[in-house]
């Protein structure tokens, strides 16, 4: 049995194919086996593959059903206790695997990501996406750390994860979310432990044909609706009061929202001392220094500035609240 089950589906990458194969096979320190899933291509794809001669190399053909039906098709044929994802048009750097594995067993993780590259076809970072790069590479990423994020999102690329068998057995959706969010939140809530190496290990490719930038359930909304879905069903299941920070930009969306699930906004916490003492949907602006001991009562952070929400976290913990169990961050 490998150490190691990778399963790449693909979906006409006639181009691109080749590099992201040959990038898994040239894994150091691991015994492998790489499961591609031709998502039923109608171009050379699966030519392509075929021309790369390995033992550890097997090719799964079925219709096309999308990206979730295929990795999840994959799965059946993986012999491994231990899953990685790959993507038809990234590149994982020759260590990628033994690192993550060892870390995987060290810190008695679930899965694990890793840091990446995003980068376009002119081999730079695409622009609107240097942001979302520092974010996922910078943010610290301790099992606590990630799970009270998550509902901004996952600082963990789904490509770049590495797994136990039993977090790909959920299962990805197929519906109207986006499939690997989802299944990262389900996996949360099922109390599995996420972890992310900060090294670089893998080249996350950007273009107009990539999924997330044609694909409806990898907009804006649909994250949206995704987070909400998962908030309610989770941290807010039977809640009928909160607290937020935020009554900003980010957070006055969240309020009309919770207003309308009929979970009551008690106070409504701010730094800017025009809002403070005055009302927004009835509810009160408190200055974050009256902030009131821990109740019980959750705390959605809604605060989208750059380095705020490691500054935040410093300061609910003085007041008794602790990220990922009475207090979430949100976006």
């Amino acid at each position: 049995m490998p150490d190691v089950s990778v399963i790449l589906p693909v979906f006409n990458a006639t181009t691109t194919i080749a590099r992201a194969v040959d990038s898994i096979l040239q894994q150091v320190s691991v015994d492998l086996e790489l499961i591609v899933v031709d998502d039923g291509s109608t171009d050379d794809t699966v030519c392509a593959v075929r021309n790369v001669c390995d033992d550890r190399l097997k090719i799964v053909r079925r219709d096309h059903a999308g990206v979730a039906t295929a990795s999840n098709a994959g799965l059946k044929t993986a012999q491994a206790e231990v899953i990685a994802r790959m993507d038809a048009d990234d590149f994982a750097y020759p260590q990628k695997l033994q690192k993550q594995l060892e870390a995987l067993q060290r810190q008695s993780l679930d899965v694990i990501g890793c840091g990446v590259r995003i980068l376009n076809a002119n081999n730079t970072v695409p622009e609107g996406l240097q942001r979302y790069e520092r974010w996922i590479n910078e943010e610290t990423a301790t099992p606590e750390q990630i799970l009270a994020l998550r509902f901004v999102e996952f600082p963990l690329v789904n490509p770049t994860i590495l797994a136990k068998r039993e977090y790909f057995e959920l299962e990805f959706t197929d519906n109207e979310l986006p499939e690997d969010y989802d299944l990262m939140l389900t996996a949360a809530a099922r109390g599995l432990r996420f972890g992310k190496l900060n090294e670089v290990l893998f080249d996350w490719r950007d273009g107009p044909s990539r999924l997330t930038r044609t694909d409806d359930r990898y907009s804006r909304d649909a994250f949206m609706k995704c987070r909400r879905k998962h908030l309610l069903h989770g941290p807010l299941k039977n809640v009928s009061r909160v607290d937020l920070w935020g009554a900003g930009q980010t957070g006055k969306p969240w309020l009309r929202w919770l207003r309308r699930q009929n979970i009551e906004v008690r106070r409504a916490y701010d730094v800017h001392p025009r809002k403070i003492g005055r009302r927004i949907h009835n509810v009160p602006i408190v200055d974050v220094e009256q902030m009131l001991p821990a109740d019980g009562t959750p705390l959605l952070v809604a605060v989208g500035t750059d380095g705020a929400r490691a500054l935040i976290h410093e300061h609910v913990i003085k007041f008794g609240y602790f990220a990922g169990n009475d207090t979430w961050f949100v976006a």
